[in-house]
């Protein structure tokens, strides 16, 4: 017996409807190791954590800890086993605060009374050791999503969880908080906590973990040591084939204005000032421009003010020659605009409308889909066939699936399928590799070129500085609400680039226009 590994997940087999989401899996975890568990969009990874945890059961397969057999049938016993997750999306209560959400379900009371100073005590003592600076008195609503982030791996601390799963953590961080994260990550391995990392950006693989796991449909691939391997190798045992990581596209040939943007001021949610601040710039026909920046310096507000979603306090809108500062959503997206947005769940789909439904949302009242106000299900589930198989969208009932109940980068397939196959002139696309794999970044990547050369505008807003540095055929790069660079694409490089969106460096006014 070797006791060496603190988990042990031996021939796990887990079932849903239509899809087996893990084939007599084994997975080893060694004591104080970090160990990536790589695989595609709907590989099988989070499902495999989630049985670690305890909310779902296996069909088969057997779990020790420290070389013993035991049973998890709920969170509850995972913790009491001292083992910790933190989810690809975040399990908070906006309007509690950071405090209060940290000591939730494991409240220290004596006679009844919540002991809270000494909660606050040991909370402050971890943050200290961990590096893990939190405001606890701050709402949870008011921090950023990597403050939120810190918020959950405090909550692990606090129960003195020694093995520590992070499900695709680095998936809504920015750059800085990535690096961040990578070393907080360490610290932990260091102190002698066990952590089990899914994701699937094989830098940070390579950089953090000690072994990679790699699943591909449900199945163990096998696992290797990094130091041994190359990201190059891992991509082939992820996808089943070579993978290109750079995108390969030719020079852009830029025609006509789509997009025009003029002394664009856009109110912000959270505070009585603009978001946006006086922005201008324009996307041509052929182009790919790409906003730049660190999260929350006005990109997420830049946008839904192009889309509709929030009104325009100040300046000029116009596609293709109309003005559509006033105008709704849906006459935006009459007039030629489509839209990949940031946040999948909110803006893209709706969860509890089977896939079919989705594919049409915008277009369930053209004569291909209606007949005198009834929707024809016959044409719409063919229909969303062509793009499921087109886009290698995968789920467990196809067309009929319940969009909730599918891994996040199978959903954002979907919606990028649903938005590149309405052929507009003009394409709105926040963050549209946000949680995919390899593969599917590729895959995107080269219809978003397709596009381009098709003679469509792309308006790529993006945190990742390889996509912005690998697609852009301009760059304009936002801080504090407003563009402070504009550059040609491949002018400019990813060191010099970061220190303009760290507002460490600024260019005039009238570069825009000269670039």
């Amino acid at each position: 017996m070797d006791t060496d590994y603190v988990i042990e997940m031996l021939h796990i087999t887990k079932e849903f409807p239509g899809i087996r989401a893990n084939d007599d899996v084994t997975l080893q975890l060694r004591r104080g190791e970090i160990h990536a568990l790589l695989g595609e969009n709907g590989a099988g990874k989070s499902t495999l954590m989630s049985v670690l945890f305890g909310m779902y059961q296996p069909e088969n397969g057997t779990i020790k800890k420290d070389g013993r057999e035991v049973k998890i049938n709920d969170p509850n016993d995972a913790t009491a086993l001292h083992i910790g997750m933190v989810h690809q999306h975040f399990k908070l209560i906006d309007v509690f605060t950071v405090l209060d959400n940290i000591i939730l379900g494991a409240e220290d009371t004596r006679m009844g009374f919540l002991q809270k100073k000494q909660a606050r005590a040991k909370v402050s003592a971890l943050s200290e050791r961990y590096g893990l600076a939190v405001d606890l008195d701050a709402k949870v609503e008011d921090i950023t999503v990597g403050m939120q982030q810190r918020v959950e791996i405090l909550k692990m601390l606090y129960r003195d969880n020694e093995v520590l799963i992070f499900d695709e953590p680095t998936a809504v961080l920015t750059p800085q908080e990535i690096e961040e994260l990578i070393e907080i990550m360490r610290g932990l391995s260091r102190e002698g906590k066990s952590i089990l990392f899914i994701s699937h950006k094989l830098n940070e693989i390579m950089a953090v973990a000690d072994r990679v796991t790699v699943l591909r449909k449900g199945r163990c691939i096998g696992t290797v040591n990094t130091k041994d391997t190359t990201k190059e190798e891992l991509s082939r045992m992820m996808v089943g084939r070579p993978v290109q990581l750079v995108v390969d596209k030719g020079e852009a040939h830029p025609g006509d204005v789509v997009l025009n943007v003029e002394h664009l001021h856009v109110p912000s949610k959270l505070y009585k000032k603009d978001a946006v601040h006086d922005v201008s710039f324009s996307v041509r026909a052929g182009e790919i421009v790409c906003i730049a920046g660190i999260d929350g310096n006005g990109q997420t507000e830049l946008v839904y003010g192009l889309t509709g979603l929030e009104k325009p306090s100040g300046g000029h809108i116009a596609l293709c020659g109309h003005d559509i500062t006033h105008a709704a959503v849906r006459a935006r997206s009459a007039a030629g605009m489509s839209h990949i947005p940031e946040d999948r769940h909110k803006h893209g789909l709706i969860l509890d409308y089977t896939l079919a439904q989705n594919m049409v949302l915008q277009r369930y009242q053209e004569k291909r889909f209606e007949n005198h106000g009834f929707i024809r299900f016959g044409a719409v589930r063919e229909y969303a066939e062509e793009l499921i198989k087109q886009y290698d969208v995968r789920s467990g009932q196809g067309a009929d699936t319940i969009v909730r109940s599918m891994s996040g980068g199978n959903q954002q397939k979907a919606i990028v399928a649903r938005e590149l196959d309405r052929d507009m002139p003009l394409i709105v696309a926040v963050q549209p590799t946000r949680g995919l794999d390899v593969g599917a970044i590729e895959y995107i990547h080269r219809q978003l070129v397709a596009q381009r050369d098709a003679g469509k505008a792309v308006l790529l807003v993006s945190l990742e500085l390889d996509e912005v540095m690998n697609l852009s055929d301009r760059i304009l790069v936002m801080h504090g609400g407003e563009i402070v660079g504009a550059f040609k694409g491949g002018e400019i490089d990813a060191q010099e680039l970061g220190l303009y969106m760290a507002g460490a460096k600024k260019q005039h006014k009238q570069t825009e226009k000269e670039a």
